[in-house]
């Protein structure tokens, strides 16, 4: 089993916290995994089996505690002594109220550290911050990296063909147990029908499911392009389907919510303020992109960009899209104490494109770190920009 040390090692400060952890992330990415190695250490400090209390809600044997009064009763009483107690809750989106059952034990049991997941933006909406109300913290939770991929694999991570399988396929940990596309399409659609299904049909009360595949068909094929509504809705009256405008965001705002994908906004380089114009979407597993994209081969750029979104995600930056007065630059990641510019393409395989590539850093004038990505083995690196192989910079520390 992969040890997924980079999100262990930021929530392990938090153990013995008395904030509520919450874990959140889309369905299948690992999450379930990452609580038992939590419990795993717990348990190696010494704590009881019985001091340690798990509940999937994704069994069938703790269906009766989706009742959030049953699901309080149930932990309270298994709480008969002052010595800690671990309450691990999995897939807590299933149970109703659950955000007033965690604050209330958080509030009526003093030595309790209470972990969460979710597959949804549920454990992200403003009601959940007003009821616990700064009481939490929260961890986001992606679907492997690629040198996550090859660890768990074993594979030659410098291989092309082992890259472009990742980028094909995606990082859902459980799809590396199948070596037949066929079999790695099965799964993917197993878990794109239960997300679809549970976290998007059912919540919307859709009947009509075509014209939202539809409306995700054009969005896969369209990721990392500048999102007009206009176009989609252009898009979809040539397919016979009619959508309001108001309609398309409630779409789409679902997708999000299902942490399907991912929207990014842009960022005024020079007036230094964020854009809610223009902004994009990149998905947040490519391999469930890949049985919905239709143009994977001529998508190979932004699939990259994609790639290199996600990891940035999951290194713990805040991304944007850099906007400058001439045009745009892919990437702004930031930290509390890091800034980096990041330009990404295919292959610099002419003066042309290296002009290109290199000109969109032209009117950044301060001095943050400037990365240009791409599959190339010469280093082109030029002018304080440094440039670097995509493979090669997954695999760094």
């Amino acid at each position: 089993m992969l040890k997924r040390e980079i999100y262990l090692s930021r929530i392990r400060g938090f153990y013995d916290s008395d904030l509520i952890k919450i874990l959140v992330g889309i369905r299948r990415c690992g999450k379930s995994v990452i609580l038992k190695q939590i419990m795993d250490e717990i348990r190696q400090k010494g704590t009881e089996q019985n001091h340690i209390i798990y509940i999937n809600f994704e069994l069938i044997e703790y269906e009766e505690l989706q009742d959030y009064k049953k699901l309080n009763q149930y932990i309270k009483d298994r709480i008969v002594d002052d010595k800690k107690y671990y309450i691990f809750l999995d897939e807590i989106q299933r149970v109703n109220k659950f955000e007033d059952v965690v604050n209330s034990l958080r509030a009526s049991i003093e030595n309790i550290s209470i972990f969460i997941t979710g597959s949804n933006s549920k454990l992200l909406s403003n009601e959940l911050s007003t009821v616990l109300s700064g009481r939490y913290v929260l961890f986001n939770i992606y679907p492997l990296s690629y040198k996550e991929f090859i660890e768990l694999t074993e594979k030659d991570g410098k291989s092309e063909e082992t890259f472009w399988n990742f980028v094909k396929w995606g990082g859902l940990p459980n799809r590396t147990q199948f070596t037949d596309e066929n079999n790695i399409k099965d799964y993917l659609h197993s878990v794109f029908d239960s997300i679809i299904l549970r976290d998007v049909v059912e919540r919307l009360g859709l009947k009509d499911t075509i014209l939202f595949d539809l409306l995700l068909q054009y969005i896969v094929d369209t990721t990392g392009r500048q999102f007009s509504a206009e176009n989609v809705i252009n898009f979809l009256k040539s397919e016979g389907k009619s959508i309001s405008t108001e309609t398309l965001y409630i779409y789409l705002d679902a997708l999000c919510k299902a942490l399907m994908m991912k929207k990014i906004y842009r960022y005024d380089i020079h007036g230094k303020a964020i854009l809610k114009t223009l902004n994009k979407y990149y998905m947040t597993d490519l391999g469930i992109a890949q049985i919905k994209n239709n143009n994977f081969e001529i998508n190979k750029s932004f699939a990259l960009e994609n790639v290199v979104f996600n990891e940035l995600l999951e290194r713990g930056y805040d991304v944007y899209i850099g906007k400058t007065k001439g045009g745009e630059i892919d990437f702004i990641a930031t930290k509390p104490d890091e800034k980096i510019y990041i330009q990404v393409t295919y292959l610099l395989e002419s003066e042309k494109v290296r002009e290109r590539e290199f000109g969109a850093f032209k009117e950044v004038e301060d001095n943050y770190p400037k990365y240009l990505l791409s599959l190339d083995k010469t280093n082109f690196s030029q002018g304080g920009i440094i440039h670097k192989n995509i493979i090669d910079w997954l695999m760094e520390e």
